[in-house]
């Protein structure tokens, strides 16, 4: 797929309130300081379209940019940064979920893995309750410029055979990397297709 246009359109923190119409969405969300933003920058080959930071925890809402005028990207909200206080954690897993259950636009959930980490408790359950709440995700291993062939290749099958111990079928996943744009045409391929098959089913 070839990205021609990407241009943010709004934030927000209740989905109720996100852009009308069908457009099919797919959404991005991952631990605090995994790479996300540095991610949909890649992608959209626009180094300022999601804010970056080295601080974790700065997506607070519900960012919707419009690819192509055809397609949604969305930046959700990380989860799991320790330092804020059990308010606002609840507050930001409150908007996580209302958009994951409510949003009916939402088409493909991505979440991301730091692959340089052993499987991380937080994100094998958040994976799970995905699964149970039958949201259909793939799964978007970062930073593997950071790490060499064999322990990339090490850790990305110890997270795959954690997954292999509770699924069936394992999720489509991708390995990336912002800086080398590693695994960029494959994701942005991936959401090509899907997208076609949709045009189709609807015709």
């Amino acid at each position: 797929m070839n990205i021609r246009s990407a241009e943010f359109v709004i934030s927000n923190t209740d989905f109720r309130k996100c852009p009308p119409g069908t457009l099919p969405e797919y959404a991005f969300i991952g631990r605090s300081n995994v790479g996300k933003s540095s991610l949909i920058n890649m992608l959209t080959r626009n180094s300022r379209l999601a804010m970056t930071s080295s601080t974790p925890g700065k997506t607070l809402l519900i960012n919707h940019f419009l690819i192509n005028k055809e397609w949604y990207l969305v930046d959700l909200p990380g989860y799991g940064y320790a330092r804020r206080g059990k308010s606002q954690q609840e507050e930001l897993r409150n908007i996580i979920r209302s958009y994951i259950l409510g949003r009916e636009n939402l088409t493909s959930l991505f979440v991301l893995i730091d692959c340089r980490l052993e499987p991380q408790k937080i994100d094998l359950e958040f994976i799970r309750w995905l699964g149970e709440n039958g949201i259909p995700f793939g799964i978007v291993f970062t930073k593997s410029d950071k790490l060499g062939r064999g322990r990339l290749g090490t850790n990305i099958k110890l997270f795959l055979d954690r997954l292999n111990e509770e699924w069936e079928e394992l999720p489509p996943y991708f390995i990336t990397s912002s800086l080398n744009q590693t695994g960029r045409d494959e994701l942005l391929d991936y959401i090509g297709n899907i997208n076609i098959t949709m045009a189709h089913n609807e015709q």
